[in-house]
């Protein structure tokens, strides 16, 4: 069991620009070939109601294997889109320009699409 904050209060506190498409969170961590590991999310997934900031699993904090001290849970999305450690969050029109412009560090550094089916 999951704890933390709800993406839908992060947006309600922080109130997107309208034309903001996307969230990318980043990591403190580095991916396997360096480089800031981040992962994009369509906006509209923020506001299903168990998509998350955790910090906290099975009423314990999370330790730093689970992601600590703050990971993402997007309940309809695969566990690689979960970025744990995350240092940051950029509400964006477009990731073009982040990273490789893949959307995720991931989609930059492999040879799969976008977005893989569930």
């Amino acid at each position: 069991k999951w704890g933390g904050v709800s993406m839908r209060s992060v947006m309600d506190l922080v109130r997107p620009q309208p034309e903001a498409r996307w969230v990318v969170f980043y990591s403190f961590g580095d991916g396997p070939d360096q480089g800031v590991y981040y992962d994009a999310h369509p906006i509209e997934q923020m506001s299903y109601h168990l998509t998350m900031l955790a910090y906290d699993m099975n009423g314990e904090p999370l330790t730093f294997g689970h992601g600590a001290p703050l990971r993402l849970r997007n309940e309809v999305q695969l566990g690689f889109k979960q970025v744990k450690w995350i240092k940051g969050v950029e509400f964006v029109a477009d990731f073009s320009k982040i990273g490789g412009g893949y959307g995720g560090y991931n989609e930059d550094h492999e040879f799969f699409g976008y977005r893989q089916s569930i």
